[in-house]
């Protein structure tokens, strides 16, 4: 779409929004619609082929407004959640469409997924403990694990959820492994903790790397932990099957975490969150009110009960219209451009003899660094980012000092990839020629 056709859209919907508020007088109160209205009004899955804008918004008048304030919220999104759940191909049991205790919903990030998914499971396993009347002390003994590579995320949502973290050892693929997990979760409960939560990544955001969740969860149901994936950036890539296999053992998990928000032309923030037994969420944030209840109690998700805040915003109406105009072909063809980009800035630095790819470049990010020493690279990349022209982001693997260049930007074309790399070539020649590092 073409700037002018951007400007011209983006009228039509500021013009309807104000035609809304002037005339809103003119509308009922209260929505004159049943429950599970939307499912008869549009489809069960996202299109193939992308849609016109012109088609997407006349559906705004026939589809959203007649579930004023606003049963079109709750029921766009868990419609959403089912499309995205199809297009990554989860497991029935997450699903709306299944009829059972799974469904998904729409947190502000993966971070505040993941503290969900904590208090969730810490709710649970006390629970437990309470009906077995062996709550005293059982707080202090609540511990969760993850890979050393996990998000900091994890370790503020123990923190924030009043339980110990303890970060595990990865392998040589950084990726975190069963048996590593197994033998943590024996010695920490011959101590006397309580094992009670395991987030495992697909997509760190060091390197990129995967743990092995289908060992995760082999251990996990085995002892009856709760599992949770966080796959914030790499998720969206699973919609194409050539990285679909990269979620295999997902079926194990308890909850399953990605952003639209980070890779597939959603705007921030959205993070799509799957839950494969609504009831122990709901248990752990259900707090109801008179002022809150209404006469549709029980009939349909009330997600207020899903997440931490009580208000919340339509962020689905933006999901909809970006499945539609894009359809899953064009989401696709995005994702693949982003990583054929990322292999072709990993092909310049290959054939480039003073610089080592450092982890294989699996999706969009490619970590590398010239041959030599940490201050080297950290003054490569410090005059890289002083310059401006472009910018990249450092991490550390086995107190090595690494560069990240990540594909992001939805305009970004080959051309800018070879202008990042001259960019890169001419501050590493300049230093490398003054000899001093």
């Amino acid at each position: 779409m073409e700037a002018e056709e951007f400007r011209r859209c983006g009228k039509q919907m500021v013009d309807f929004v104000a035609d809304y508020i002037s005339n809103i007088r003119d509308r009922r109160v209260v929505p004159d619609v049943h429950p599970g209205y939307i499912l008869e009004l549009i489809p069960d899955q996202a299109p193939d082929e992308g849609e016109s804008w012109e088609e997407v918004f006349k559906d705004i008048e026939r589809v959203i407004m007649p579930g004023a304030s606003s049963p079109a919220c709750t029921e766009l999104e868990m419609v959403m959640l089912d499309w995205l759940g199809k297009m990554l191909q989860l497991p029935e049991v997450f699903l709306f469409s299944s009829k059972g205790l799974g469904g998904g919903v729409i947190q502000g990030t993966a971070s505040e997924a993941t503290l969900v998914a904590l208090l969730s499971a810490r709710n649970k396993i006390l629970s437990t403990f309470k009906t077995e009347n062996k709550v005293g002390g059982t707080m202090e003994k609540l511990i969760c694990y993850a890979s050393v590579q996990a998000h900091s995320s994890v370790e503020k949502a123990g923190m924030l959820g009043g339980v110990k973290f303890c970060p595990l050892p990865v392998d040589n693929n950084l990726s975190l492994r069963g048996d590593v997990l197994q033998s943590a979760i024996e010695k920490d409960r011959a101590k006397g903790d309580i094992p009670f939560l395991v987030v495992g990544t697909l997509g760190t955001t060091n390197s990129c790397a995967f743990d092995n969740i289908k060992e995760l969860g082999e251990v996990c149901s085995k002892e009856n932990i709760w599992f949770h994936i966080d796959a914030a950036y790499a998720g969206s890539a699973f919609i194409c099957p050539e990285f679909r296999h990269l979620l295999d053992g997902v079926e194990k998990a308890d909850s399953f975490t990605m952003n639209p928000h980070k890779w597939m032309m959603v705007n921030f923030d959205c993070s799509a969150m799957w839950i494969k037994n609504r009831h122990d969420l709901v248990e752990a944030f259900n707090v109801n009110p008179i002022y809150l209840k209404h006469d549709k109690e029980g009939q349909i998700p009330d997600y207020r009960h899903w997440q931490i805040p009580l208000g919340r915003r339509f962020r689905s109406l933006k999901m909809w219209f970006v499945f539609r105009m894009f359809g899953v072909k064009g989401l696709q063809a995005h994702i693949q451009k982003h990583v054929g980009l990322a292999h072709e800035f990993e092909e310049l630095v290959t054939k480039d003899q003073r610089f080592e790819i450092v982890f294989p470049v699996i999706l969009g990010l490619v970590c590398f660094r010239l041959k030599g020493s940490d201050t080297l690279n950290e003054e490569v990349l410090r005059l890289i980012n002083e310059r401006g022209k472009i910018t990249l982001t450092p991490t550390r693997f086995k107190e090595m000092f690494v560069i990240r260049f990540a594909v992001c930007s939805k305009n970004t074309e080959s051309a800018d990839i070879q202008y990042a790399w001259q960019e890169i070539c001419y501050i590493s020649t300049q230093v490398l020629l003054e000899g001093k590092l």
